[in-house]
């Protein structure tokens, strides 16, 4: 089920519009929060839609292992696990297995499962299956997603690897009807690698696709002539997804360069620690200098817990530890998020995308 991206306006490489699928449609440039175990943490389903997110991410190392694909397909699939009727998109599982040092050969990965020491196998086609199951609408290839710095052979050898397993997964993948696969472009920072893996992964003719292996710890001036080369070499009437990005400037970046989706763990993260997303920037509601401010967490956002909570209510929350100030931080910087999502597709089609990134570019820097 090859995606279409029906572009409704460009300003520059940057593009708004709509992707359909067998499910429906969602609007681009999209955020798209991570619900790894099957709930984005802190906050439930409901908050989801009322946030109005339109897709969602699930983990497919987590839920494989955690209560297993075949139950939750017993179950009517991940969609009616979590009573979820939004899009849902899962990656393979590969950067969590990665980084438990597994023994890699050309037939997979051999890992230890984080929840109770036993050891799992997990191939190009067995990671296509048990997507399958868990029947997300879009579903990832498994690649090799190399840490950064790395030795140009290791990039090379990953790049390598992940075109074959891609390969691979094309052949595996059954479920066409009502589920897309995505390649994924590895290659570092390294740029003419970059371009090879892109060309391909396109080569395979996969239903989008994705760059993976940024956004890892390097500096955006590494990261973004590696995004803009990896992009050129991709369909333009495809979708374009930037893996594991979720700061505004790289955003905005990212997508001034031509990305259409992004996701990243980024606002329930910082919510769970008190920090707080906001149109001066970064907002540490723990500070002493709250414990008796009446005004929300910004006084220019719509969110449920802006229109009714003070700093003061929330700082206490979070200094004694209470779990709903998680869920309360968590909406916010989801709220605010979706809602940056907003400005940028309504800049692109103003064709104002310049202002908003130097304004971006003006607060997160600081």
């Amino acid at each position: 089920m090859k995606l279409k991206l029906d572009i409704v306006a460009t300003d520059g490489l940057a593009r708004t519009g709509t992707v359909s699928t067998a499910r429906g449609s969602f609007t681009t440039p999209v955020f798209m929060p991570v619900g790894t175990r099957g709930t984005v943490r802190a906050v439930r389903t409901s908050d989801m839609e009322r946030l109005g997110a339109e897709i969602i991410l699930g983990n497919n190392y987590h839920l494989m292992l955690k209560p297993g694909a075949e139950l939750i397909a017993d179950l009517g699939g991940l969609h009616a696990f979590e009573d979820w009727s939004g899009h849902m998109l899962t990656d393979s599982g590969g950067y969590q297995v990665f980084s438990l040092n597994p023994k890699v050969s050309e037939a997979g990965v051999r890992f230890q499962s984080t929840y109770d020491g036993s050891y799992h196998e997990l191939t190009p086609e067995g990671a296509v299956r048990t997507q399958e199951l868990l029947g997300a609408d879009i579903q990832m290839v498994l690649d090799v997603c190399s840490a950064l710095p790395a030795e140009r052979s290791v990039i090379a050898a990953a790049v390598e690897r992940t075109a074959a397993w891609a390969e691979r997964a094309r052949g595996a993948h059954q479920r066409t009807a009502d589920q897309a696969l995505f390649g994924i472009v590895q290659g570092g920072a390294e740029v003419d690698l970059r371009i090879e893996s892109a060309r391909r992964t396109v080569a395979l003719d996969f239903d989008g696709y994705a760059i993976g292996g940024l956004s890892v710890g390097e500096s955006r001036a590494v990261m973004l002539p590696a995004l803009e080369a990896a992009v050129a070499e991709l369909p333009s009437s495809q979708p374009r997804y930037f893996m594991g990005l979720g700061d505004p400037i790289g955003i905005i970046e990212a997508v001034a360069l031509g990305v259409d989706m992004m996701d990243c763990v980024l606002p329930t993260r910082l919510g769970r620690h008190g920090t707080l997303l906001t149109d001066s920037g970064r907002l540490n509601i723990k500070r002493a200098e709250f414990a008796r401010s009446t005004e929300p967490i910004d006084n220019n956002c719509p969110c449920e817990v802006c229109q009714r909570h003070s700093r003061a209510y929330l700082r206490h929350l979070a200094n004694v530890s209470e779990p709903t100030a998680a869920t309360l931080c968590s909406l916010h910087n989801l709220a605010w998020l979706l809602g940056f999502m907003d400005r940028i597709r309504h800049a692109i089609s103003k064709g104002t995308l310049a202002d908003l990134r130097a304004e971006t570019h003006e607060v997160w820097s600081r």
